[in-house]
């Protein structure tokens, strides 16, 4: 089996799957039917692109109906995304979930503790 890292097959992108790729990221998600409007291409040419990226697996698209019409909503896939920024050691944000932020909390105090003492 052959292992392509992501940086590999984004440098193989076509400047239209690139385009798009970029556009599904900035938007966090966003509808096909406005994918291509967005991009300025054909809805066919949009839908074209967004079967290589899905194939490439650098987006998700799940079915939706937008404004009362079938479509696909597209989404970066999850190793995009890095949670880093939100552990400290092995704990993660205790503000994750929570409405309301309590900086004086223990659990932030240690939070805090983890970040500044982690290597």
């Amino acid at each position: 089996m052959v292992t392509v890292s992501i940086s590999e097959t984004e440098a193989e992108l076509t400047a239209d799957e690139r385009a798009g790729l970029e556009l599904v990221r900035n938007s966090g998600g966003i509808h096909q039917s406005d994918f291509w409007k967005e991009l300025d291409v054909s809805s066919r040419k949009g839908s074209r692109i967004v079967e290589s990226l899905v194939e490439k697996e650098l987006v998700n698209r799940e079915d939706t109906v937008y404004d009362g019409h079938n479509t696909y909503y597209i989404t970066p896939t999850a190793r995009d995304l890095d949670f880093t920024l939100l552990m400290a050691g092995d704990m993660l944000s205790p503000f994750i979930g929570e409405e309301e932020v309590d900086p004086n909390s223990d659990a932030f105090s240690q939070w805090i503790m983890n970040l500044a003492y982690q290597e």
